[in-house]
């Protein structure tokens, strides 16, 4: 049983994503699905389906490839079930100078970096993709 359902969701699209694979499938929960939303809204996905009844719910995700290169060429989690990193909106930065972004959960919902910052909210930072 997977208890950081955000983690098996990254890790499992960077791997689909560095092996070629065109789909990969994570339970699907109120926030990975407000999570892929996002990840299709900056298009690093290409979209998903979910699957199967309420306790048990799959994400289908279709991994996004340009020109043969995946559109995921890294993620790194920052906040873990053991340790939780806030982030004001100060001390939001860009990451790889503006090439990636980081994933924040906000009152406002989930947002990238460039979001929290326009709407002036801070917050918990999940991962950092890019």
């Amino acid at each position: 049983m997977v208890k950081d359902s955000i983690s098996n969701l990254i890790i499992s699209l960077k791997n689909a994503s560095m092996t070629g694979k065109e789909t990969v499938s994570a339970p699907a929960t109120k926030m990975t699905i407000s999570i892929l939303d996002v990840l299709k809204k900056k298009n690093y996905i290409d979209g998903y389906s979910l699957e199967g009844d309420d306790p048990k719910k799959v994400a289908i995700i279709s991994v996004k490839y340009e020109n043969g290169n995946p559109a995921i060429h890294d993620v790194k989690r920052v906040s873990k079930l053991s340790q939780r990193i806030y982030k004001g909106v100060k001390n939001i930065k860009p990451v790889k100078s503006g090439y990636g972004m980081l994933i924040l959960t906000t009152p406002k919902g989930i947002l990238t970096d460039k979001e929290a910052t326009d709407k002036k909210v801070g917050g918990e930072a999940l991962f950092k993709i890019w």
